[in-house]
């Protein structure tokens, strides 16, 4: 009797043999075909099936989640880069999450967040996962800092609960350095002003605290750069206003050293396109600062008009280009793209990408 026949003969003709014959020890992605070749052309699959995929056995489901997945569709040529967005209601009460293409076509609905509303969280992406941290839960109209932290699976479509925090907090700083989750500082569930550090494995489902800054630091941001973590803007307990200071982490010798510059203050928005972190500063909506970690050096650059004079802001990331969304929902304006290697005077253009709500963040995922 074949593997299949037994596969057929288990499940009684049900429509679940497959899942049967895939989860048989020494039985093939796909009957008939060398795994190589089977997992080459399940690489070949839109990723919009990608959670159909999943659902129809163990086996395809954990090659979906594996690098090995990543790698066949790099190899095809089928990398799909979606943003994904949290998008709010002009009145503020509805939040949802909503995925644009490249072209800005909606490609899916995803599923609802579990757990309570929140603000002052972390978002971090890591190995095609969304990674939603901490921040303020509001509990009979009290906010107070949690440890929380859900991962949304972008293969699967499908959220999940991972372990707590070590220490609750919100307004802190958070970022991905070498596979691995970083967050700093912040506030603390008694809206003390925290200093400690822990960082996530994604193998182990483990938070560990590390090295303490040498001071409270909040209201901050972060990013990981050329292996290296780097924490700036903000507050901390050793200035007056805000921190001029760069903080950075070294996981290699696991030692905080600081860099000094002039560089932003309070920051509203940041992200990473190529080796260059942009800022936006809460004084100034209509310039980018540009930090180059490499000297150490800051970039300004005039942000065009489009539709409004006064704006807020948000980023996204897309094609090595940086997206500005407005956060005032205004109809007129138009998403601007700043393209960091276009040829000097041609870096802005206006580009079809557009959240239906206002924008209050957003990842790129590449699966």
């Amino acid at each position: 009797m074949t593997g299949f026949e037994r596969g057929n003969k288990r499940t009684n003709g049900s429509n679940v043999c497959l899942t049967s014959l895939v989860n048989l020890e020494g039985i093939p992605l796909l009957p008939g075909l060398p795994d190589d070749v089977a997992k080459y052309c399940l690489a070949l699959v839109p990723r919009s099936s990608f959670p159909a995929m999943g659902g129809v056995c163990k086996t395809w489901r954990s090659f979906i989640q594996s690098k090995d997945f990543l790698r066949e569709r790099t190899m095809a040529g089928m990398l799909e880069e979606w943003l994904y967005v949290l998008t709010m209601d002009s009145e503020g009460k509805e939040r949802r999450w909503e995925v644009l293409d490249c072209l800005g076509r909606k490609c899916r609905p995803v599923r609802p967040m579990p757990g309570p509303a929140k603000v002052g969280f972390g978002i971090i992406v890591v190995d095609r996962k969304l990674l939603f941290i901490a921040g303020y839960s509001f509990i009979n109209g009290v906010a107070s800092a949690s440890s929380d932290v859900y991962q949304y699976d972008s293969c699967l479509n499908s959220w999940s609960k991972l372990a707590d925090l070590n220490v609750a907090r919100a307004e802190f700083a958070c970022a991905e350095v070498n596979g691995m989750v970083y967050v700093v500082g912040g506030y603390g569930i008694e809206g003390e002003r925290l200093s400690t550090v822990e960082v996530y494995d994604p193998d182990t489902d483990k938070w560990t605290l590390i090295e303490s800054l040498r001071r409270p630091r909040w209201d901050c941001f972060a990013c990981g750069l050329n292996g290296k973590l780097y924490v700036m803007g903000g507050r901390s307990s050793f200035t007056i206003g805000h921190s001029r200071s760069v903080d950075v982490y070294d996981p290699r010798n696991r030692h905080w050293c600081e860099m000094k510059n002039s560089g932003c203050l309070m920051v509203t928005n940041h992200a990473v396109v190529g080796k260059k972190i942009f800022c936006i500063e809460w004084k100034n909506q209509r310039e980018l600062a540009i930090f180059d970690p490499e000297n150490g050096s800051w970039k300004r650059v005039w942000v065009p008009l489009t539709g409004s004079t006064n704006i807020g802001l948000r980023f996204g990331n897309m094609g090595g280009k940086l997206l500005l969304f407005s956060v005032e929902g205004d109809r007129d304006y138009q998403t601007l793209l700043y393209d960091p290697n276009a040829t000097p005077g041609s870096e802005w253009q206006t580009s079809n990408i557009k959240p239906s709500g206002l924008c209050i963040c957003s990842v790129t995922i590449k699966a």
